[in-house]
């Protein structure tokens, strides 16, 4: 099902491939323009391809979304196309497996940059743009691994653990000025990185998990474009501050 995005700028970090394309892909067939930042300049420009192939409008920009000089250079030049922006989708992340022991203090800092200061950074830059319009849309996208825990991933745990709190400050903070601020903590989703890791190099692990999860398959990034599609629209209006879990029932929370 599509939903009206008509007349509403999206920003969609690390779209360049994975969960944010199909997030960039899904919410330009809803109506948006939306701008692809990546670091993986090839990556957004084949994105922007794919949008504008089915009609849709799209601007791709190389930028690292960690940086801000980078990032008040990217949402200018969003600007300057699009106009004001009202939807951001924090997506842009890495997610290393170290195992605690062996986590230095230089990637500690870098996936800190790129997984928290980023997000943060990037939200101050355009979240003026939504406070002026009194309407906007704040996605964050976390981890299941803040809900279960993971091995070998404390500091990526952490940078996402430090996203779900900054989300719920800023719905508190800006409720009122018609902002919503709401996270996907995607569970184990079909992408390059989840089959990168160790756990799921054995021939058919990855299928092997999703069959053994309560929906019985793995996740689609298509699954959390859904969702993305949802909180950015105008049915999710009222709801803010909370955490969307697209997780195929590998982890179910208390009410």
């Amino acid at each position: 099902m599509s939903r009206s995005l008509k007349g509403k700028v999206a920003v969609v970090t690390g779209a360049g491939s994975g969960m944010g394309r199909a997030i960039a892909v899904r919410l330009a067939a809803d109506g948006a323009a939306v701008a692809i930042w990546d670091i993986n300049g090839e990556g957004a420009a084949e994105t922007a391809k794919l949008i504008a192939n089915a009609g849709g409008q799209s601007l791709a920009i190389t930028a690292d979304c960690a940086d801000r000089a980078a990032i008040e250079k990217a949402a200018a030049e969003t600007r300057a196309k699009f106009g004001p922006i009202g939807i951001l989708v924090n997506n842009a992340g890495i997610a290393p497996f170290t195992p605690f022991l062996e986590v230095s203090d230089e990637l500690l800092d870098r996936v800190l940059r790129v997984n928290l200061r980023g997000p943060y950074i990037l939200t101050r830059e355009i979240i003026p743009d939504m406070i002026a319009a009194k309407w906007g849309r704040i996605i964050n996208i976390t981890s299941s691994s803040v809900q279960t825990g993971s091995p070998t991933q404390t500091h990526y745990t952490a940078s996402k653990g430090g996203l779900l709190g900054f989300t719920k400050s800023l719905a508190v903070e800006f409720g009122k000025s018609g902002i919503t601020v709401n996270m996907i903590p995607p569970g184990s989703i079909d992408t390059p990185m989840l089959r990168g890791a160790d756990v799921m190099q054995r021939e058919g692990a990855v299928e092997a998990y999703g069959a053994a999860l309560p929906v019985g398959r793995i996740g689609q990034v298509e699954d959390i474009a859904a969702a993305a599609s949802y909180l950015a629209s105008e049915e999710a209006s009222y709801i803010t501050g909370q955490t969307i879990s697209v997780n195929g029932g590998r982890y179910m929370g208390s009410a």
